[in-house]
């Protein structure tokens, strides 16, 4: 039975100002009505196989669930890595997760799939992963290999050995390649983009691994034996975890094994790894414009022009992408946009949020907008789900006014909790305890008004939360 590990980890930093750290890439809806997480978890539904195993950074906990419930699908657990450490460990934990939740005798069969792909023709993906089965169920790693396209320069590269029914021995990694030497790989016809997508058995990986990279494997057998269970999360030992090398598969395994093959996938695949890729992969109007939002143009062409809050308008511009966010802008040349995470590094570097987090922030519990600031105050757009809750917590530096928009608030203020209804608001003072429920059946949304001499969101003491918060 195929058990799918979804890697949901990264940042996505060349799509900036889409992708944040700590909403990056995979969690963004930009082709289609599904997030790429989504996507990549519904074009497993012509395949047999089980609930998918997810890996992602712990940040993105909630993010990953919500989106898992938001779009019907089951999971066999989510693991959080507490810090990154490449492709090769994170399976190693996939593959240890897996054995743990096969059934006695069942021999699972990973297939590792990142989240942040785009696959457009979802019969030929099917139809590669079921021309691989073969070959993983009889102990061979297999990697999949994209029919390129095109000369591309930002992918590595497999070079294919001789063939065995619908595979190739795999003769050669090899590194991103110069423009010409991608010419030289698309004309011989024996070379594939190296996709990043695998098959093979949990116990194979398992074993390779023990051979080449025992470190690693050490280290994540350790990690996963002192997992700790919260709610659907399987936490992951931090001291030890920490301790594991930083290495890619391909490095740890697939380029020292003997025993892998490379099976040809043509689905229209690209990892949307900058704007211009995303303006491949996405529908064009007659000028060859890709619009998202509300945007009026003229005499313009070829452009990728997303809005998502204001009026984008443009006249005579041709190759640009165009991105408004809540809080930032960028413009740029679609043939530089390689270079977008050069500002991703200058903002860090001037100590900036810009990079890290979007103005419209998400909890578990809902959302929050900043839509407004001062030295001593902030103003937010508050949106709390039926039935959720928010910590049980106080603020030293800040106080806090709460109207209430739409809903009902039930709301903890001090010794006393009230319910607060549409044109109501309440008052919380500085150093009070308090919560926020909505016991309603509708969104709650409300108005936040913060003044203090401090406004930081680390400026919670949490007493009580459902979510694992403490």
């Amino acid at each position: 039975m195929i058990t799918p590990i979804i890697m949901a980890g990264g940042t996505g930093s060349r799509l900036w100002p889409l992708s944040r750290e700590l909403y990056p890439k995979q969690f963004l809806t930009v082709t289609g009505e599904q997030s790429m997480l989504q996507q990549t978890v519904e074009r497993l539904s012509g395949l047999e196989h089980t609930a998918p195993v997810l890996i992602c950074n712990e940040e993105h906990r909630f993010i990953a669930a919500e989106q898992m419930r938001m779009g019907g699908f089951e999971h066999n657990g989510i693991i959080l890595e507490p810090v990154g450490r490449n492709t090769a460990p994170a399976i190693a934990l996939a593959a240890f997760q897996a054995v743990n939740n096969a059934a006695e005798g069942e021999e699972p069969i990973l297939l590792v799939l990142a989240a942040d792909h785009v696959i457009q023709n979802i019969t030929a993906f099917e139809s590669a992963v079921q021309n691989a089965l073969p070959f993983a169920q009889n102990n061979q790693l297999v990697t999949f290999g994209i029919v390129p396209t095109a000369p591309e320069t930002g992918y590595g590269y497999i070079r294919a050995g001789e063939q065995s029914g619908n595979a190739f021995t795999v003769s050669e990694f090899v590194e991103k390649p110069n423009l010409a030497t991608a010419q030289k790989y698309l004309s011989s016809g024996n070379y594939y983009w190296n996709s990043g997508m695998f098959l093979f058995k949990a116990s194979r990986y398992l074993e390779e691994l023990a051979k080449f990279s025992p470190r690693i494997l050490d280290i994540c057998k350790q990690a996963i034996d002192a997992t700790e269970q919260d709610l659907e999360f399987v936490r992951v030992n931090k001291a030890i975890f920490e301790t594991c090398p930083d290495d890619s598969v391909d490095y740890a395994v697939m380029e020292k094994s003997q025993n892998v093959v490379v099976v040809p996938m043509d689905a229209g695949w690209s990892d949307v790894g900058s704007f211009s890729a995303l303006w491949e992969v996405s529908a064009k109007d007659k000028n060859q414009n890709v619009i998202k939002g509300d945007v009026i143009v003229v005499d313009s062409s070829n452009n990728y022009i997303y809005a998502e809050n204001k009026l984008v308008s443009t006249v005579g511009v041709d190759n640009l992408v165009i991105i408004e966010t809540k809080d930032a802008i960028l413009v740029a040349n679609k043939d530089q946009v390689q270079n977008v995470k050069t500002i991703v590094k200058k903002l860090k570097g001037a100590g900036r949020t810009e990079h890290k987090i979007h103005r419209e922030v998400y909890r578990p519990w809902g959302k929050y907008d900043s839509i407004d600031f001062g030295k001593r105050d902030q103003v937010k757009r508050i949106t709390v789900k039926p039935g959720e809750k928010l910590s049980i917590q106080k603020h030293h530096h800040r106080s806090e006014h709460w109207i209430v928009v739409s809903g009902t608030a039930s709301v903890l203020n001090g010794d006393k909790t009230i319910l607060v209804t549409e044109d109501e608001s309440t008052y919380i003072p500085l150093g009070t305890i308090h919560a926020l429920e909505n016991p309603g059946k509708i969104p709650l949304e409300m108005i936040e008004v913060q003044t203090g001499s401090y406004l930081g969101e680390d400026d919670i003491v949490r007493f009580e939360d459902r979510y694992g918060r403490v």
